[in-house]
């Protein structure tokens, strides 16, 4: 569409507008005016520059764009294939028996496909916790995919085939992240695990982060791989940091919760993820009580949802759920929801935002990043009545309500389209990388995997191959 070409301001005129600033404020019949790159102004009945594009936003909703700090995007061409997978069922595919088999052309696949999943549900900013780069020809696949779509990415570094402290200890990695670290559209994270081994074998690549200067993301609190014993080695020996980020934390002691607030991280939860694969229960309960910041993320298509409405619904149920279980085993009644509508989808973008150390994104301000989604459809009996605008993105919309994407000023989709997306170039790239797979397990290993057998006896405690290590923390030693 010729109408949004590059540098033309654009404004959203009429929406309810969700600033997600301080005080949660709700904007009725307000507009947003985009200029270049950044939020010029917010409010109603703006003056705008000739030759602005105006989107009529009125009976929508205008939001910053949402942050997912914890997404699997290589595994996104095996969409739904391990819907009745458990973690440990999970564990076995990727680890152990057929994630080695991904090439980089799969790795790319799985990025590009959802990279633009993302976009389409109004999904801005997407940590991709790529675990699956085997070589630097992944990497590279993995970042040109990225580079292919116009969304704002962080590429979290990761390798499960081999020991962090070798992929992390070449001089092609650390020359590879140099050139990324300190990006705007494609930031990088390093993403590996501590398995509790009272060696420490991860130690080596925590010291590479801390040289490179780049923020750590590791799976902490997950029932049967990592534990207390995980938490303790990074605290011990100094890397626990504010920019450090917790996936799941969802089985950690209260003396783990208070190492990750006296240093300042944050956790990402993945609700959808906690609840079906058996990290643990969904631990914002646990989080708040400790005020530890939150953000949201889905994990990997190959199970759930790539979307953060179903993440921000279901994480509000969750802990609704537990409030309400606590209070009936004392006889007791609950009368007042303690986590609301507001703070889940604070959850979805300045936790994002916070999660990431970038003050510039996650909320709509004159001068913050140009990042932002409108959620209308008039063709939808759900998109009224509009009275409690939180309570609506949580709980009535869903991805197909998303009208409008804006991406550091660039709008991206319109009119409930991705613009400049060739979905059939998209297909069939993704086509070929199943159909690759498929061949290389043969038909009876491929549909034995969508449906596993029911082991003998319980089975991999520690997923992790560079460590026989194993405990009572991780039920081994049990």
């Amino acid at each position: 569409m010729s109408e949004f070409e590059a540098g033309r301001p654009v404004v959203l005129r009429g929406g309810t507008v969700l600033p997600m600033t301080e005080g949660r404020e709700v904007l009725s019949g307000a507009d947003v005016l985009v200029d270049g790159e950044t939020v010029a102004a917010v409010g109603p009945n703006l003056e705008v520059p000739d030759g602005t594009v105006e989107i009529d936003a009125t009976g929508g909703i205008v939001l910053p764009g949402m942050i997912d700090t914890h997404r699997h995007m290589w595994q996104t061409a095996m969409r739904g294939y391990g819907a009745d997978w458990t973690l440990t069922q999970y564990f076995v595919w990727y680890y152990l028996e057929h994630g080695k088999k991904f090439r980089p052309e799969d790795i790319h696949a799985g990025n590009v496909l959802a990279a633009i999943e993302a976009l389409d549900a109004g999904v801005t900013t997407v940590v991709d916790w790529s675990h699956g780069l085997q070589t630097l020809d992944h990497a590279e696949a993995a970042v040109d995919a990225l580079r292919s779509v116009p969304g704002r990415y962080v590429l979290a570094y990761g390798n499960i085939q081999q020991p962090p402290a070798e992929w992390s200890g070449t001089k092609e990695f650390r020359d590879f992240a140099g050139r990324l670290i300190g990006g705007d559209m494609l930031g990088f994270q390093m993403a590996f695990d501590v398995t509790g081994d009272p060696s420490f074998p991860e130690k080596p690549a925590f010291e590479v982060a801390r040289d490179l200067g780049v923020p750590v993301t590791t799976h902490a609190g997950v029932w049967g791989a990592t534990s207390d014993d995980s938490i303790a080695l990074m605290f011990d020996n100094g890397f626990m940091t504010p920019e450090t980020i917790y996936v799941h934390a969802a089985s950690l002691s209260i003396d783990s919760y208070h190492k990750i607030a006296a240093t300042g991280g944050s956790i990402s939860v993945s609700t959808e993820s906690e609840q079906s694969a058996g990290q643990g229960y969904p631990p914002t309960w646990a989080i708040r009580a400790h005020d530890i910041p939150v953000s949201l993320s889905m994990d990997t298509s190959v199970w759930w949802s790539g979307d953060l409405f179903s993440a921000m619904r279901t994480t509000l149920g969750a802990d609704r759920s537990r409030e309400h279980m606590e209070a009936h085993s004392k006889k007791d009644t609950v009368t007042h929801s303690s986590l609301r509508a507001e703070h889940v989808v604070d959850w979805a973008t300045r936790g994002g935002a916070r999660t990431l150390g970038r003050d510039d994104l996650g909320s709509l301000e004159p001068g913050k990043k140009a990042d932002l989604v409108l959620i209308k459809n008039d063709a939808s009996p759900v998109s009224f009545p509009l009275l409690n605008p939180y309570g609506h993105v949580v709980f009535q919309a869903q991805r197909g309500d998303v009208h409008t994407v804006i991406v550091n000023g660039r709008v991206v989709k319109h009119d409930h389209r991705l613009l400049g997306v060739d979905l059939g170039a998209v297909r069939a790239e993704v086509e070929r990388t199943v159909e690759y797979l498929r061949s290389e397990l043969g038909e009876d290993e491929w549909n034995k995997g969508m449906n596993p057998d029911i082991p003998e006896a319980k089975v991999l405690d520690n997923p992790y191959t560079y460590t026989d290590y194993r405990s009572d923390a991780t039920r081994g030693g049990a």
